[in-house]
């Protein structure tokens, strides 16, 4: 029987169980054999990161092909407006190709939230405000592009959910099997 479990990554963190420059991986948190990340989340993202030991469910996660939605929370610099909103739900053109279209809607900074460990930097003349985003591919840095070519850079990028596996209830740094 395969095995899948959902990792809640802390910021910092390497989407991978080895580095030869001695930074935070995922061995540090995790000591499962042979289970290996379904996808990855950058060094500067946190959340949901989904591992398993199925081939199969590994690549129906990570290849585009599927179209795994990927939902973030995603703390930008500034207040985007309807119209940044709907470049986002249009799609993207970035270096690498125009996106898929997004799901996108402004909201407010959840209540359940962690603190960020290092936190994000605060401007007092700059205001940020939170998004919440759904693709359906996984470019690198994809979702922190996106936000910078509609000119609201991303401070804080948290993935909530991956298909049917949610964040909910994994604290920062810890896992369990779904």
């Amino acid at each position: 029987m395969s095995r899948t479990i959902l990792f809640n990554k802390p910021h910092g963190v390497l989407s991978q169980f080895t580095d030869g420059q001695a930074r935070a991986t995922l061995s540090d948190y995790i000591d499962v054999p042979k289970v290996y990340a379904a996808g990855r989340l950058d060094r500067d993202s946190e959340g949901l990161l989904i591992l398993t030991d199925d081939g199969q469910l590994q690549a129906r996660i990570a290849h585009p092909k599927y179209k795994a939605a990927k939902t973030y929370l995603v703390q930008v610099e500034g207040e985007p407006d309807a119209a940044a909103l709907a470049q986002l739900r249009g799609g993207v053109d970035l270096k690498d190709g125009r996106t898929r279209p997004a799901k996108v809607a402004a909201v407010e900074e959840p209540d359940w939230l962690w603190p960020r460990d290092p936190p994000v930097r605060v401007r007092k003349t700059v205001p940020d405000s939170w998004l919440e985003l759904s693709i359906t591919e996984g470019r690198n840095r994809q979702v922190r592009r996106m936000c910078a070519a509609v000119g609201f850079p991303c401070l804080r990028l948290i993935r909530v959910a991956v298909g049917e596996w949610s964040l909910k209830g994994i604290a920062p740094g810890t896992w369990r099997d779904a």
